[in-house]
């Protein structure tokens, strides 16, 4: 009889700006005070950081 391997789905996380779920291991993150976040790309995260600013 053939062993079959079980497919793994990654663990996912969401992105901080935009939502879309994305695997960990591709993420960008960024480590804040108590926390990291995550973003699928430089774009949101870029996003992320002008918000951060107007802010202010």
């Amino acid at each position: 009889m053939i062993e079959q391997k079980k497919i793994v789905e990654p663990e996912k996380i969401a992105c901080e700006v935009c939502f879309k779920e994305i695997p960990i291991s591709e993420a960008k993150s960024v480590k804040a005070t108590d926390y990291i976040m995550y973003y699928c790309g430089l774009d949101c995260y870029d996003k992320w950081k002008k918000q951060e600013k107007e802010s202010k």
